[in-house]
C-alpha cells in the first residue's frame, strides 16, 4: 500500500476519534497508520504484508501500553466532572411519594428530589421522615424514623 494511503487512513481514523465521544480507542489505530505511513515513506518497510503486520502490532501495543496511562492522565486533569456525592448517610429525607415494599419513590433531601428505596417490609407513607442508610449511585436507601411531618398539600 502506498505511504500516502496510510497517512490518509491515519488522519481519517484520528478524525473519527474526534467525532466519537468518550471511547478513546480509534486514536491508537490512527496513530499506528501514521507511523506505518511514515516508515513506508522512508522506505524502511516494503511489502504490504509487513505493513499490515506492523500496523496491527503498533495498534495493539499502543492500545495496551499507552491507553491506560493517557486515560488516567485525562481523568486526573478533568476530575471536576466526576465529583463524588456528599455524604448523605444519617441525613433526614422526607418522602414525596408513597414507598411500597421493594418499590422506588421520590424523597426530598437538602432541597433536591432523590430516588429512594428501602428494605422495609411495609409501605412508607408520603410525608414520612426517613434516615438515609446508604447511597448507591444516585439512589438513597432509607429507613423510617416513625414520625410524620405535616403535609403541606
Amino acid at each position: 500500500m502506498p505511504w500516502w494511503m496510510w497517512i490518509l487512513l491515519g488522519f481519517g481514523l484520528l478524525a473519527a476519534e474526534a467525532l466519537t465521544p468518550g471511547a478513546f480507542f480509534v486514536f491508537f489505530f490512527g496513530f499506528s497508520a501514521l507511523l506505518v505511513g511514515s516508515l513506508t515513506w522512508m522506505q524502511l518497510v516494503g511489502a504490504d504484508q509487513t505493513q499490515w503486520l506492523l500496523f496491527s502490532v503498533f495498534s495493539v501495543a499502543s492500545l495496551l501500553l499507552l491507553r491506560p496511562r493517557l486515560v488516567n492522565r485525562f481523568r486526573a486533569a478533568g476530575a471536576g466532572g466526576n465529583t463524588p456525592l456528599p455524604d448523605f448517610v444519617g441525613d433526614v429525607a422526607v418522602l414525596v411519594d408513597d414507598l411500597e415494599p421493594g418499590g422506588v419513590a421520590k424523597a426530598e433531601l437538602r432541597g433536591t428530589s432523590w430516588t429512594v428505596r428501602s428494605h422495609e417490609p411495609h409501605r412508607m407513607a408520603r410525608g414520612s421522615r426517613c434516615t438515609v442508610e446508604r447511597v448507591e449511585g444516585l439512589t438513597l436507601w432509607i429507613v423510617p424514623q416513625h414520625d410524620r411531618v405535616d403535609d403541606p398539600a
